[in-house]
């Protein structure tokens, strides 16, 4: 098993090419979702500040709040994907052997992949029908499909990623729910 420095939280316990592929994909969600919280939280503050200040609202502010929610969603869910924060139903599975997890470990994560994936390519599509349908947004007068480039990205990546947890759990003999996080439950959080 590799070690993963966990000083470092875009190290990748992948090797090689995958590795280098997983860390920098951990890097640009980072960028992304710390700019897009960060843009948010200045945009709003600014409208609220104008508004009930200087009288004067920002007329752009709900759309960009809008695309950058779209943002933060789509880099969110590969985030999630790769720290192993995901939504887990796990009453059947934590009843099963460890042999047995292990290759359901694999089957979830190979399915998730493939259904993100999928969404991913019908999305694609999507961005092309609203793209031929010339709508802009009001006040920003941007083409409305540019809002949406971040969806099929979001799913991309987040396929990427329970596909290379599939491929993690395949070649390590330990169960992983992500690239970087071991099956299991934290003790030292729960509280009796």
């Amino acid at each position: 098993m590799d070690e993963i420095d966990k000083s470092n939280p875009h190290a990748s316990s992948l090797p090689g090419f995958l590795g280098t592929m997983d860390s920098t994909i951990s890097r640009v969600e980072s960028v992304l979702l710390a700019a897009g919280v960060l843009m948010m939280a200045f945009n709003t503050i600014a409208n609220v500040v104008g508004r009930f200040v200087f009288q004067y609202s920002l007329f752009f502010t709900e759309e960009v709040n809008r695309i950058l929610i779209i943002l933060i969603t789509f880099a969110g869910i590969s985030y999630a994907a790769r720290q192993g924060r995901h939504i887990r139903m796990s009453a059947i599975y934590d009843a099963l052997p460890s042999k047995a997890r292990k290759g359901f470990m694999v089957v979830i994560a190979s399915t998730t992949a493939l259904v993100m994936l999928a969404l991913c390519y019908f999305s694609v599509g999507y961005i092309l029908k609203v793209a031929t349908s010339g709508r802009v947004l009001p006040a920003l007068q941007i083409p409305v499909y540019w809002i949406f480039l971040w969806v099929p990205v979001g799913f991309f990546m987040t396929g990427l990623q329970y596909a290379l947890t599939a491929f993690k759990n395949l070649v390590e003999p330990d169960i992983y729910l992500s690239t970087r996080v071991l099956e299991g439950y934290d003790n030292d959080e729960i509280e009796i």
